[in-house]
C-alpha cells in the first residue's frame, strides 16, 4: 500500500505540470487520466488488493486523487474555452428582435419515471422516497450486506469525508429498508429516486442515475406473484407483442433471484448492438425478499413472505426513445429535450 499511496503523489505531480493551448491537448489529458483505460480507473482497481482494515481511509484517498484529476481537467478546459472566447467579436446587434421564449418540456427521464410509477400505482403499489444520503446500516448492512461482505465490491460507493460511515446511496433500496422499519406488513411500495456510483462517465456508465424498485410484503406471497406483477408491467409499458424471460441470478437482498430480459426493441429481436445481437435486453433484477432481511426489521419470516425488484429509469427510457448515450439526460442540450416535447 506504501508503494501505491508514493505512485499516486508521482501521479499527482504529473497531473500538476500537465499543460494544455488547445482543445486536443485537454481531451488528450481526459483520456490518458479519466478515460476508461486511464491511469486514474487503474489506481481504482487496486482498492480489490487493500486489507479489508484499510479499505474505508484507503477509499477516502483514492476518492480524492479522482477529485484532483477531475480539477485540474476542469481548469485545463476552462482556460482553453476562456481563451477561444476571447477572441471572438462579441458585439451584439440590439435592433435585432428577441428570441422566442420556448415552452417548456418534460424532461425523458420524468416521463418514464411517472409512467412506471402510473403502472404500479393501479396495483395498490403506494409512493416512497427517502434521503439521497444514507448511512451505511440502511444502504447496506440492513440489505444482507454486512462489512466485508464480497458483493460490496459490486458497487463503487461515494462515501462522506467527515464520516465515512455515511455515503450517497448506491441504490433505492435504502428507501425499501425505512420503510420495513416504520411500517408492518401488509407492505406494498413502489420507491423512485436518484442513486450515485463512483464509475468514470461516458456513454453507457454515469455516476448518477435513477432507479425505481418496488417491494410487496404479506402472507402467503409467492414467486408466482412477482412474475404476473412484472409480466403485467412490461406490458403496459411496452406494448403486447414483447416476449419476457426470466433468467436466475444472485443478489444478498433476495433469495431466489432472477434477471427479466425483454426481447431487444430496436432490432425486434433479430440482433443489433443495443442487445449485443442477442436478441435479449435486460430491463430489472428481482426475487424474493430474502429472510434474513426481514428479521433485520422484526418482520415474521415463518408467516410473512414478499418479493422485490429494481430497475434503471434510463434503461427503459433507452429501449422506448431508443437514446443510446447516458450523458444526454444530464447535459441540458435543448436540441435533445425538444424532441419530447409533445410526450405526457
Amino acid at each position: 500500500m506504501e508503494q501505491l499511496l508514493q505512485q499516486i503523489e508521482l501521479y499527482k505531480q504529473d497531473i500538476s505540470s500537465y499543460t494544455a493551448a488547445t482543445a486536443a491537448e485537454v481531451e488528450a489529458f481526459r483520456i490518458k487520466y479519466l478515460g476508461t483505460k486511464g491511469l486514474v480507473k487503474d489506481v481504482m482497481g487496486e482498492m480489490k488488493n487493500v486489507p479489508n482494515d484499510q479499505k474505508k481511509q484507503f477509499g477516502l484517498i483514492l476518492n480524492e486523487f479522482k477529485l484532483f484529476a477531475e480539477d485540474r481537467w476542469n481548469s485545463l478546459k476552462e482556460a482553453v474555452d476562456n481563451a477561444a472566447g476571447d477572441s471572438i467579436d462579441d458585439a451584439i446587434d440590439l435592433t435585432l428582435p428577441g428570441s422566442p421564449v420556448n415552452i417548456g418540456t418534460r424532461h425523458p427521464l420524468s416521463i418514464v419515471r411517472n409512467r412506471v410509477v402510473d403502472i404500479f400505482k393501479s396495483l395498490g403499489f403506494s409512493l416512497a422516497e427517502g434521503p439521497e444520503m444514507e448511512d451505511d446500516w440502511h444502504n447496506f448492512g440492513a440489505m444482507n450486506l454486512p462489512e466485508n461482505h464480497p458483493a460490496r465490491d459490486m458497487q463503487d460507493t461515494f462515501y462522506i469525508s467527515q464520516n465515512p460511515s455515511w455515503l450517497l446511496r448506491t441504490h433505492t433500496s435504502s428507501v425499501q429498508a425505512r420503510v420495513m422499519e416504520t411500517q408492518k406488513p401488509p407492505i406494498r411500495v413502489i420507491c423512485p429516486g436518484r442513486v450515485y456510483r463512483n464509475e468514470t462517465i461516458s456513454a453507457r456508465a454515469h455516476c448518477f442515475f435513477h432507479q425505481v424498485e418496488g417491494l410487496y410484503i404479506d402472507e402467503n406471497v409467492s414467486f408466482a406473484d412477482l412474475k404476473q406483477t412484472l409480466y403485467h408491467f412490461v406490458k403496459e409499458m411496452f406494448g403486447n407483442d414483447v416476449k419476457i424471460r426470466f433468467r436466475p441470478s444472485y443478489f444478498p437482498f433476495t433469495e431466489p433471484s432472477a434477471e427479466m430480459d425483454i426481447s431487444c426493441l430496436i432490432c425486434g429481436g433479430d440482433g443489433c448492438n443495443v442487445c449485443k445481437h442477442t436478441g435479449w435486453v435486460e430491463i430489472l433484477g428481482s426475487g424474493m425478499v430474502h429472510p434474513k432481511v426481514l428479521e433485520n426489521f422484526g418482520i415474521d419470516p415463518n408467516k410473512y413472505t414478499g418479493f422485490a425488484f429494481g430497475m434503471g429509469i434510463e434503461r427503459i427510457c433507452q429501449l422506448k426513445y431508443r437514446v443510446n448515450d447516458l450523458r444526454l439526460y444530464s447535459q441540458n442540450d435543448l436540441r435533445f429535450l425538444q424532441q419530447f416535447t409533445a410526450a405526457t
